[in-house]
């Protein structure tokens, strides 16, 4: 098989797999908007979603490892900022407050 339709086919999952994610996200929005645990849920989507676009887009497999931490330490931190900013958020205003 050709290296670039191979090539083709994951990129053309990989978007297909966001695009899935984000149609669950909003769906999770709207059917479990009472659940105490949908910040959980929604942070590991975007988790999901970071890890895929990091391996698939920006092909960190193939990076140096120095960029391959920081990618991971950049893709964990949006949903650990949701989960504290769901869990916590009131004490985060009050220490972010002069």
């Amino acid at each position: 098989m050709d290296t670039k339709t191979d090539h083709f086919r994951q990129l053309t999952a990989a978007w297909l797999a966001l695009v899935a994610l984000t149609l669950a996200s909003l769906g999770l929005s709207e059917w479990f908007r009472d659940i105490s645990l949908l910040p959980l849920l929604v942070a590991a989507i975007i988790w999901i979603k970071g890890a895929l676009v990091a391996r698939c887009f920006i092909e960190s497999q193939v990076a140096h490892p120095f960029i391959k931490r920081v990618l991971k330490v950049f893709i964990a931190i949006s949903p650990l900022a949701l989960l504290a900013t769901a869990f916590y958020g009131s004490t985060l205003a009050r220490w972010a407050t002069l």
